[in-house]
């Protein structure tokens, strides 16, 4: 039977829960247990598809198609692991699965409440998750903070797992304890307040995870395990690093995993985190730069910066950057700027590679397409993800083939030359509004053609690779774009999807219809996203 341990979050949200439920997965998982890790979100939408990235994040998806939390490509970046559908779950799909088994009398006729069915769902989906991944320890992340109205029904089932076998179950509190500038001292009443929220909801804390710009001393370790019945060893300092990746190690100094496998009556095996510490090293021996600009939308929120809508594409970049001896600049670059200013292009000069990322809408793409020639025109290393991909066949139909009226039937329904269009399964679902999880989504084949900068990259012919759109490149243009220099670099086995494009003669303008961000590790960076580094590298010397 597997064992439970659940991560709380209190005082704010962002507190990092994300990165310490990974984390912890990471040290157990280095001690030779099978780990995997659930994200619960208390969100009515029935899965993160319909979210807007602005306000939720990156939408993450998986292996078998499912579009999750960010926090899902941490679980899988950390552990080198596969996260699937089932290890997903909203206040939305919990609800939904609920009323059809009523619909279906799986109840039996029953009253159908809130409390017990809601909560014994969520258990229900806990367990099937932990059995399906044959974890030892499976790692249970409730999304939102501590007191929140949202996720009490979550709290109500993590306290009735451990009523039922206290000795398969812990709680830890993520906590925030703030240094505020006018005092220079850190404080701790935030976080024994939050532990009275989690104590309400019938649940004591067996670890309390202490983030804080700096380290936690002894007086305030000895005050939170007085004020929240919490042992001074069981307050764990995890303040801020250079690196997510630290995260781990720092909890190790603070041998969490011992203290994790005693109270979970475990038998302690030795640790190896030998790879995961020599990365983290290596990293912080790279002194050379290389400046990459993401060119983008979807980050500005008000006077402030939003990176978790491409965080994939972030860590990606950065582990590309680590296997190239590099460390990663990553810079903003709005869209929008260069359709008010289109002169602004010119500061591009000044980059070793960009990337164009995948979006939606027709907000900014004409600033994108401006950025794209710029890098075709200039050889700047180049690399389009999705609609990035399809932005760049736009670009090259427009300014190399000299189409004339040449757009995404996305956004211009009736151009004249439609270069990317739905695909037809797409259009069926888009008539009949169903939007909700419908798109191409998960892993598919691809088959690459020799030669091409891709299929160097991989060092194979064939791949599979994570979807999420509904056009595609338009078969009835492949003719005239390839006579003028464009590379169909990866077909789908079947040759009707181009997956790939890339131009003649450049150091690297590649172009991907699937989102290959979202299978780089850092102990295993991309290929395609290594080669593009490395083109970035060859280019700043």
């Amino acid at each position: 039977m597997s064992k439970f341990i659940f991560v709380m979050g209190g005082v704010m949200s962002g507190v990092g829960k994300g990165v310490t439920s990974a984390s912890i997965g990471k040290i157990l998982q280095s001690r030779g247990y099978k780990v995997t890790a659930i994200k619960i979100d208390p969100y009515i939408n029935v899965d993160a598809g319909t979210m807007n990235p602005t306000e939720h994040g990156e939408v993450f998806v998986t292996e078998d198609g499912d579009e999750t939390d960010q926090d899902i490509g941490n679980y899988e970046r950390f552990l080198n692991e596969d996260i699937l559908r089932d290890n997903y779950m909203t206040t939305g799909r919990v609800y939904l699965s609920v009323i059809q088994r009523e619909r279906n009398l799986e109840y039996g006729g029953k009253c159908v409440e809130v409390v017990p069915h809601i909560p014994l769902e969520v258990i229900a989906r806990i367990k099937k998750a932990a059995s399906r991944s044959r974890a030892d320890i499976t790692i249970i992340e409730i999304g939102g903070t501590v007191g929140e109205y949202q996720n009490i029904l979550f709290l109500e089932a993590a306290r009735l797992m451990h009523y039922r076998n206290p000795q398969d179950v812990l709680f830890v509190l993520v906590s925030y304890l703030p240094i505020p500038g006018t005092l220079g001292e850190m404080k701790t009443k935030p976080t024994q307040y939050a532990v009275q929220q989690v104590n309400s909801a019938g649940i004591q804390p067996d670890f309390i995870i202490c983030r804080s710009a700096k380290a936690v001393d002894g007086p305030r370790r000895k005050k939170i395990s007085q004020f929240c019945n919490v042992a001074e060893g069981d307050v764990i300092s995890n303040p801020d690093c250079d690196s997510i990746y630290e995260v781990p190690i720092t909890l190790e100094k603070e041998k969490l995993s011992d203290k994790i496998i005693k109270k979970l009556n475990l038998k302690p095996r030795k640790t190896d985190l030998k790879a995961w510490k020599k990365m983290v090293a290596d990293v912080k021996r790279n002194s050379k730069i290389v400046r990459i600009g993401i060119v983008g939308k979807y980050f500005a929120t008000g006077d402030f910066i939003l990176p978790d809508a491409y965080i994939s594409v972030i860590e990606s970049i950065k582990h590309a950057a680590w296997a190239n001896k590099v460390k990663a600049q990553i810079e903003w670059i709005n869209s929008d700027a260069y359709e008010k200013t289109p002169s602004l292009v010119k500061e591009l000069k000044d980059f070793d590679g960009i990337v164009v990322p995948g979006g939606f809408g027709s907000r900014g793409i004409e600033g994108k397409i401006i950025a794209i020639k710029y890098a075709r025109e200039n050889n700047l290393p180049f690399f389009g993800l999705c609609y990035g991909m399809q932005l760049a066949t736009i670009e090259f139909a427009r300014n190399v083939a000299k189409l004339k009226d040449v757009h995404t039937t996305e956004i211009k329904p009736n151009c004249l030359n439609p270069v990317i269009h739905i695909m037809p399964d797409q259009a069926e679902k888009m008539a009949k509004k169903q939007y909700g999880n419908t798109m191409r989504l998960g892993a598919y084949p691809c088959v690459l053609a020799k030669g091409t900068v891709s299929q160097q990259a991989y060092t194979k012919n064939h791949i599979s690779e994570r979807h999420r759109h509904r056009f595609e490149f338009n078969n009835d243009y492949r003719t005239r774009l390839t006579k003028k220099g464009l590379v169909l670099a990866g077909m789908s086995p079947d040759k009707k999807l181009v997956e790939i494009v890339e131009v003649v003669g450049h150091p690297f303008f590649v172009g991907t219809q699937f989102h290959p961000e979202l299978k780089s590790r850092p102990l295993y960076p991309h290929p395609l996203f290594k080669a593009f580094v490395a083109a970035a590298v060859k280019r700043k010397k």
